[in-house]
């Protein structure tokens, strides 16, 4: 398996789409998401989307052109139009406002509708963090998760992620995770490498536990902590649909097939400047109480992204034709 530097891998990856009709700016902006997340070990939100982006892209499933419309209707709200474009430039566009309110304001809402799937929340809320504020994003996805007890789908994974600024423009603390037991990623990984998955994670079509990947596909996905997880997702369709104006997860189609309806997601903000008062001083606190065990850190403290990714052959191969430059 090639380790392939991951400058290398954003360049490649912003040819390959503006190559399939992305401008600059925005094939740009995305290359920076996708090096983002392999950087950090998350191919998933990686590469592993790159060459469907390039297949709506040619499809007219998301549109490289668009250019976002940003809404002021309250003094510490922002709504942000993607134009069913990809939903990172659109978030960079209406960034810079929204901090400077939150500022102001000191809490700010920022929601985008009519957008493209954002795959890793946490590129957005480090963002939100390393201007200074603490950032609370989520977003709705296609139906793959059935209420506990139920067997229909009603929402998506439904992700979560939040950013702690720790006020020298870093971030002490960083999570983004699904509210299911793992990402869909991970099972249809565990499809295409034939192996099983482990009990819990989803059902199958009768609302039994299944450890077949096929089956979990068929079936639907499990809330992390049952009736907990449930809620959660919940409340991130509520924020990102009913308030932040995109599609019920019930109306959204499969993320990846190259052709369809435009993905029309919605995504919510918070971001909170912590003003004055001893904030940092309570959280660096906070973070020794954590790693007083040894091994134990608040969730992304001191990570550090890596230079390089191992990357697939294949997948290697494809990065390459993508951006013209041969492959399999």
């Amino acid at each position: 398996m090639p380790e392939i530097a991951i400058d290398e891998i954003e360049t490649l990856s912003a040819q390959a789409l503006e190559s399939h009709g992305a401008t600059s700016a925005i094939a740009a902006e995305m290359a920076r998401a996708i090096a983002w997340a392999e950087a950090r070990g998350n191919r998933i939100c990686g590469l592993y989307y790159l060459e469907s982006y390039c297949q709506q892209l040619v499809t007219g499933r998301v549109n490289g052109q668009a250019a976002p419309h940003i809404a002021h209707p309250r003094p510490a709200e922002f709504r942000v139009d993607a134009g069913h474009g990809f939903a990172q430039p659109a978030f960079a566009k209406a960034l810079p406002q929204a901090l400077e309110a939150a500022r102001e304001f000191g809490i700010v809402s920022l929601a985008l509708h009519h957008a493209h799937t954002c795959t890793a929340l946490g590129y957005f809320t480090e963002a939100i963090a390393k201007a200074g504020c603490l950032g609370l994003g989520v977003t709705n996805a296609s139906p793959i998760v059935a209420p506990p007890g139920g067997k229909t789908r009603v929402i998506g994974t439904n992700p979560i992620s939040f950013a702690v600024p720790d006020g020298q423009g870093g971030v002490t603390m960083l999570f983004d995770q699904s509210t299911t037991t793992v990402a869909l990623g991970r099972i249809t990984m565990a499809k295409a490498a034939g192996e099983p998955i482990p009990e819990g994670w989803a059902i199958d079509v009768d609302g039994q536990p299944t450890t077949d990947p096929d089956a979990a596909l068929a079936g639907s996905m499990v809330s992390s902590g049952g009736y907990k997880g449930w809620g959660i997702g919940l409340m991130v369709e509520i924020l990102a649909a009913c308030l932040g104006g995109g599609y019920l997860s019930r109306e959204v189609k499969p993320l990846k097939a190259p052709e369809g309806e435009p993905h029309d997601l919605g995504q919510y903000f918070v971001l909170i400047h912590p003003g004055e008062g001893g904030f940092y001083d309570r959280v660096e606190q906070l973070a020794g109480f954590v790693a007083e065990d040894e091994g134990c850190r608040m969730p992304g403290q001191g990570k550090q992204p890596k230079a390089s990714a191992e990357v697939p052959e294949a997948l290697w191969a494809q990065l390459r034709q993508l951006a013209g430059q041969g492959g399999a």
